[in-house]
């Protein structure tokens, strides 16, 4: 088994939308892509965090969602797909907008990390709405930025539910 997806023809790796795109290589990494790109943004969210703070982690969620646009478009332009498992800028821009609004501690970040893939691998209404409804690098980072706001409200309820119980 290959544990690297191949390049589109006419894309280099070092092209920026190569680079964004799969979040400097992690989404090549097989299997479970997504996975290994929402792990990638971990160490870029905790260096955000700690040296600019959360609010800084926020707007990179941000502006990595309105990058990420122009970097999936062009990636699966070339790919000649809709949506290259391998583009994986769509998880970057999710789990920052995530971790940004957690507290900073293992557990936290863990559990939003597991509840933010949870929602973006069941894809629950309107995630899979939005995922068909929107073509092109739009629809790719949109499905992912609702389900971080799935995993935020889940956690808030979870910590709300713990608290109560405790």
């Amino acid at each position: 088994m290959n544990r690297f997806t191949p390049l589109p023809a006419g894309l280099a790796f070092r092209h920026p939308a190569t680079l964004l795109a799969t979040w400097f290589g992690a989404g090549l990494l097989r299997p479970a892509p997504g996975t290994w790109g929402s792990i990638a943004a971990v160490p870029f969210a905790y260096a955000i965090v700690h040296f600019l703070g959360a609010p800084a982690l926020a707007f990179a969620a941000l502006t990595a969602f309105a990058v990420g646009i122009w970097a999936s478009e062009r990636y699966c332009t070339a790919a000649g797909t809709e949506d290259a498992s391998e583009v994986v800028i769509d998880e970057v821009a999710a789990m920052w907008l995530v971790l940004a609004a957690l507290p900073l501690s293992p557990v936290n970040w863990i559990a939003g990390f597991v509840l933010f893939r949870i929602y973006d691998i069941w894809k629950p209404w309107p995630i899979r709405n939005v995922e068909r409804r929107f073509k092109g690098g739009f629809g790719i980072m949109a499905d992912d930025m609702i389900a971080a706001i799935y995993a935020v409200l889940a956690f808030v309820f979870f910590d709300i539910l713990i608290t109560v119980i405790a």
